[in-house]
């Protein structure tokens, strides 16, 4: 990660620790040691893959003369310098604010904290922490509102397309898992794809021919990574959402890194804290990509236990192509084969409950009833089903079943 920063890294070594120090972190001796070691390199910025507080963090810079940055404030940075569009600019913005704003606690030493006043005589109005806090605050709150209209409006677009009848299929994956690569070979997008950390930031969604002829709107996200950070995870709210509302979501995996399965764990972690509100994820297929990069008995061995398993999961490369058709005819079986044709019935004068159901799938026809309702018969995947249960009879609800 720091070399995302184009940093150059001088020295590092892991740090095995009996117990964390409240004061800073690292014991005594240690950080003495890291002192010296930075006072004879001629380092400019250590880098703790940690957590740090507020007062931890000074503690450090005072001890080593030098800038010191935690974890979170890494990916912070990184993330600051990937995003494009205005959008993945306002979640940066929000997601480092709400990381500063902690990070004012005893930082401002050098300015008056308070000055004393007698009878009616006041101090000088606000401190500079104070008013740094509320600058803070006033911000964080515009870029919400914000933000909340950028959901608004791609909650309109995720209508429109589900009201052309196109189910959508979400990439997810651990950064740097190739799912920009595998997003320009599918839709040729042409979405920037590089062997960097976190390339993509701003969604992007595009529309995916399957081998059946049918077609779904297939949408790149951000990466994950090891403990992302809480601000981050509330900050791409709205870009994540994406997920929660897709129809299928396609995990990709680089089968070719040693560390795949523990990869594998911190996006379904992440995943997990999306659905902390109640939501349910979608179906679910996994793509271990890089299948390019095995030995060709591995990818073998690999391919039968992608076989073997009860959840779809398919080997593929982006790189090669190499079983992106698989992949492909997995998300086609998905994403349609749970479709269901039912019929509605609804006043006919609520139109805003008619296009709360034409959200949902596809209107194949409609008309007035001989009670008086308005019938629309619809077309939608079977993962919708259930949004639209107030609307059916008895009988519908079992034949959707």
């Amino acid at each position: 990660m720091a070399r995302a920063l184009d940093l150059s890294v001088l020295a590092a070594e892991v740090a095995p620790l009996r117990k964390i120090a409240p004061h800073g972190y690292f014991g005594g001796g240690r950080i003495e040691s890291y002192a010296a070691e930075i006072a004879a390199n001629g380092a400019a910025v250590m880098v703790v893959d940690a957590s740090l507080t507020p007062v931890q963090q000074r503690n450090l810079e005072q001890a080593l003369k030098a800038k010191v940055v935690d974890r979170n404030g890494l990916i912070l940075e990184i993330f600051a310098r990937r995003a494009a569009t205005k959008e993945g600019k306002l979640q940066v913005e929000l997601a480092r604010l709400g990381y500063e704003r902690s990070r004012l606690v005893r930082t401002w030493t050098h300015l008056e904290r308070q000055r004393g006043g007698l009878g009616k005589t006041g101090g000088p109005g606000e401190t500079q922490i104070e008013l740094d806090r509320r600058q803070i605050a006033d911000r964080i709150v515009k870029l919400t509102k914000e933000l909340e209209e950028v959901r608004r409006t791609r909650g309109l677009q995720r209508r429109a397309r589900s009201r052309a009848g196109l189910p959508t299929a979400a990439l997810v994956g651990y950064t740097n898992a190739g799912k920009s690569t595998l997003f320009n070979r599918l839709t040729e997008a042409g979405v920037l794809a590089k062997d960097m950390l976190f390339a993509t930031l701003d969604p992007t969604a595009r529309k995916v021919r399957l081998p059946s002829g049918r077609h779904v709107v297939m949408t790149d996200t951000v990466g994950f990574i090891t403990d992302l950070p809480t601000e981050l995870v509330a900050a791409f709210r709205a870009t994540l959402e994406a997920i929660l509302s897709a129809d299928v979501v396609v995990h990709v995996r680089d089968i070719a890194d040693p560390h795949t399965e523990r990869q594998a764990y911190d996006v379904a972690t992440v995943l997990a804290q999306l659905t902390a509100d109640g939501d349910t994820l979608p179906p679910i297929i996994e793509a271990w990509n890089k299948a390019d990069k095995l030995e060709p008995g591995l990818c073998e061995a690999r391919q039968a236990r992608a076989g073997a398993q009860s959840q779809t999961a398919v080997v593929c490369s982006a790189w090669t192509g190499q079983g992106v058709d698989d992949l492909l005819n997995a998300i086609d079986r998905v994403a349609f084969g749970a479709l269901r044709i039912v019929t509605v019935r609804l006043d006919p004068a609520d139109g805003k409950r008619r296009a709360e159901v034409a959200a949902l799938g596809q209107i194949l026809d409609e008309h007035i009833g001989e009670d008086g309702l308005l019938h629309v018969r619809l077309e939608a995947p079977g993962s919708r089903i259930g949004a639209l249960e107030p609307y059916l009879d008895a009988a519908e609800r079992l034949a959707a079943e």
